[in-house]
């Protein structure tokens, strides 16, 4: 049963090796049709130029200054919303009064709070607040439901033999909450870095990848900017690979 696992395991890798040499080679061809690297340069161009951006001396900087701020947002709801989130538990007016907000935030689109963010706020700083907006509300809820998912009669025997807090916490909330705080954390370490760089792209922070694109975009560079491409993509599957692990 272990070898057909590792096969099947085999055979889904080399599936997906496949499929994304088969539409690397469609996207090369459409762009040889093009005959514009303008419009659609060609993957081996991309490649050329990634290389390029990778050993650029501010490239590890420019990553840095992105990644640092957009998780900077990103930590900085997982702790809001874990807190508020245990609050609301306890409370029913803080769930009451919370509802309204994170209905609102799940439903406004990204690119109206960044330009209200904006008004209020430097470039600087807006992808933490972005960030951290849109992590919240899914932070917020899944632990809020992971608290109300816990045994009622593990609760009871808990207060029968009065348990303590921390007891409580350790052997009942934790086990309850735990596998709706991890599904939470994996979507939004993707959601709040997606959402971070569009707000660089709109605020264009000196040093950040979201100024590298919009220079791009000024300059028709289309290389260098489906070459950046790849570098956010890279980032958010290195960050979804490690929350899941």
């Amino acid at each position: 049963a272990k070898q057909k696992k590792v096969k099947t395991k085999k055979q889904k890798a080399i599936a997906a090796t496949c499929a994304v040499a088969f539409w690397l080679l469609v996207w090369h061809v459409v762009s040889l049709c093009v005959g514009s690297e303008l419009v659609l340069v060609s993957p081996v161009k991309v490649v050329q130029t990634l290389f390029t951006v990778i050993f650029d001396p501010d490239f590890l900087k420019t990553v840095w200054y992105s990644a640092a701020r957009i998780l900077g947002g990103f930590f900085t709801a997982l702790t809001l919303g874990t807190v508020l989130g245990w609050v609301a538990s306890r409370f029913w007016v803080v769930e009451t009064l919370l509802r309204p907000i994170t209905a609102v935030i799940k439903a406004t689109p990204v690119a109206s709070f960044i330009i209200l963010v904006l008004l209020w706020f430097s470039g600087k700083n807006l992808s933490v607040i972005i960030s951290m907006l849109m992590v919240f509300p899914v932070i917020y809820m899944n632990v809020l439901e992971g608290i109300r998912s816990a045994d009622k009669k593990l609760l009871e025997m808990a207060q029968v033999f009065r348990l303590s807090v921390s007891k409580k916490l350790l052997y009942i909330y934790l086990p309850a909450v735990a596998p709706f705080f991890v599904s939470a954390c994996s979507v939004s370490l993707g959601l709040c870095w997606k959402s971070g760089i569009a707000a660089e792209v709109i605020g264009t922070p000196d040093g950040s990848i979201g100024a590298v694109f919009y220079q791009a975009k000024i300059f028709l560079q289309t290389s260098e900017l489906l070459a950046w491409t790849v570098v956010v993509v890279a980032v958010s599957v290195c960050l979804l690979y490690t929350s899941d692990a």
